[in-house]
């Protein structure tokens, strides 16, 4: 994406991540899919869902945004296709309410999964009722403006996480991972291994073993000099 650095542009992306792929992450989750590549990725917890229980993963179409203008919003709903995900980033700080209800109409007739911003959103009970997924920086009634221009589908860092077009995002209630398009097939591949090795571990919490137990944590106790004692007893 260098040869987009300067000046300000929509870039027509059709770079995508594998789509097998990509609905395994959105099963596994984010928790899983974080360790699943080496507990790297994750966006700042300080971008929470607005309303609980939502799980998506999609292709990034990457937004570079003025704070308090949506403007660049407006111009990257275009770009989006069924499954993708708007993810926004400002050129600075910003809590103003970038994004509403109406917008959200917009990118739900394109079949959007959903939104994740490093600014504010506003009609977080439309949001809700309508059931579109938004992870946001804060819920902010302020408005914005329509008239400074910025980029779409170029590199972003979201909430602290370095972002291109095209890499996958996952996102629930635990938070947002971003996993890069060329690691999405491997990052799948060992989710759904894990995913299996807890069902196995699930089990055998069901049936009473103890974590010390299952993952040999005695020894590592031991080698900490941690040392079990009775408790005295005191009437005697």
């Amino acid at each position: 994406m260098s040869g987009f650095s300067r000046g300000h542009v929509v870039v027509r992306s059709r770079r995508r991540p594998d789509p097998d792929a990509v609905a395994s992450l959105a099963e596994a989750g984010v928790a899983t899919a974080h360790e699943a590549m080496g507990r790297r990725g994750l966006v700042s917890p300080d971008l929470r869902p607005i309303y609980p229980g939502a799980r998506i993963a999609g292709r990034a179409v990457t937004v570079l945004s003025h704070p308090a203008d949506n403007l660049m919003i407006h111009a990257a709903v275009e770009q989006c296709e069924p499954g993708d995900i708007l993810a926004v980033a400002t050129t600075s700080l910003s809590h103003d309410g970038m994004f509403g209800e109406l917008l959200a109409t917009s990118l739900m007739a394109r079949g959007v999964a959903g939104l994740v911003i490093d600014a504010g959103v506003r009609d977080v009970a439309d949001l809700t009722t309508m059931g579109f997924p938004v992870w946001s920086r804060a819920i902010n009634a302020q408005g914005t403006v329509k008239s400074t221009p910025g980029s779409v589908n170029v590199p972003i860092v979201l909430g602290g996480a370095y972002l291109e077009p095209g890499d996958a995002i996952v996102a629930d209630d635990d938070g947002v991972l971003v996993v890069h398009r060329e690691d999405v097939v491997a990052v799948a591949e060992r989710s759904a291994a894990r995913l299996a090795a807890e069902e196995e571990k699930r089990e055998q919490f069901r049936n009473g073993v103890l974590g010390l137990d299952i993952y040999g944590l005695r020894s590592t106790l031991e080698h900490l000099g941690v040392r079990y004692v009775d408790d005295p007893d005191v009437d005697g």
